[in-house]
């Protein structure tokens, strides 16, 4: 069970007083997660999700609160925090930050098909296209600065074959990315996943979690998609998803010389950034609380493949009258 901060009726009845939403009827916590308390909230009015936020740097949360009211002032389907009659959306709550959003339509797609795979390409690239605007700033924490910092942290509990991959990897990381050109700049996402995403059937419910939200390479985010959502188990690509969700994407923010050149290294790259993270999970940092890790073993996999066949051919774009 995800809920790490347990609330009640009354407590919840009486933060809702600060907003214009309705009088609660029912609370509800949410078993999926691994890092917040969530909470599904119903009211006369409307649906809610409220968040109690338990780890990380609280005082990145103001960042996060700022993308996401920019993304949904620009119409990317996100849930934008809801703010009070003052103006304020980060409140307390159990002596802990709290957001409260609209609750979106739809479920996480486990096998994303074609059309899914389109929608959430058209809706990248829109966030993409206009996070180029954003005016806040927060570092990458998982750039190739991270990488190449953390890396030796989980050498001696892997094989000596995985220490000398890992090791290689991040050198030839460090001499492409270090002598290329910069790439397009934005706020990303940084880890969106399938289940960061809500589909109502093909119809795209939202974009969600944005926590790992901060500003870098767009490719970077476009590679974690791409590694997600069109791989198999095996950890090959899947062709038919690949140019589903590249040729949407591009319709709304086409790829430039730079991007293209760089691309078999930044899926290779963003690989190596969950194999690492997860291998941290499990043998470094641990979880706070008693969660079953992500396996490191599949984005080890998904290494391999993008290292032993490369990247796919990048589709034409897609024809968009709304890309510009």
């Amino acid at each position: 069970m995800a809920v790490f901060t347990p609330l009640d009726d009354a407590q919840v009845a009486s933060f809702l007083s600060r907003f214009d939403v309705g009088e609660l009827t029912q609370l509800q916590g949410v078993p999926a997660g691994t890092e917040n308390s969530t909470f599904f909230v119903t009211t006369d009015q409307r649906e809610l999700v409220l968040t109690l936020f338990e780890q990380g740097d609280h005082e990145e949360l103001p960042f996060f609160v700022e993308l996401l009211d920019f993304l949904d002032e620009h119409r990317i389907p996100v849930a934008g925090p809801i703010h009070d009659r003052e103006g304020i959306a980060l409140h307390e709550l159990a002596e802990r930050p709290a957001l409260l959003f609209p609750r979106l339509p739809g479920k996480h797609p486990k096998a994303p098909n074609l059309t899914q795979c389109q929608a959430l390409g058209t809706a990248l690239g829109r966030l993409h296209r206009v996070s180029q605007h954003f005016p806040g700033h927060r570092p990458n924490p998982r750039d190739l600065n991270w990488l190449s910092a953390m890396h030796h942290k989980v050498l001696v509990y892997i094989s000596a074959q995985d220490q000398a991959l890992m090791q290689d990897e991040v050198e030839y990381y460090q001499s492409v990315f270090g002598e290329a050109p910069e790439l397009p700049q934005g706020a990303l996402h940084g880890d969106l996943f399938r289940d960061n995403t809500l589909f109502d059937g093909d119809s795209l419910g939202g974009i969600i979690d944005f926590y790992n939200g901060c500003t870098g390479d767009l490719l970077f985010d476009l590679a974690i998609v791409i590694n997600d959502w069109a791989t198999d188990a095996d950890g090959h690509l899947d062709q038919e998803r690949h140019d589903a969700l590249l040729s949407a994407y591009q319709a709304q923010r086409p790829l430039n010389a730079t991007e293209i050149e760089l691309w078999p290294a930044m899926l290779r790259m963003t690989a190596l950034r969950y194999w690492l993270s997860r291998l941290l999970v499990v043998y470094v940092d641990p979880p706070a609380h008693d969660l079953t890790p992500h396996d490191p073993e599949q984005f080890r996999q998904i290494l391999l493949s993008r290292i032993h066949h490369g990247a796919l051919p990048l589709p034409e774009p897609a024809v968009s009258a709304g890309a510009h």
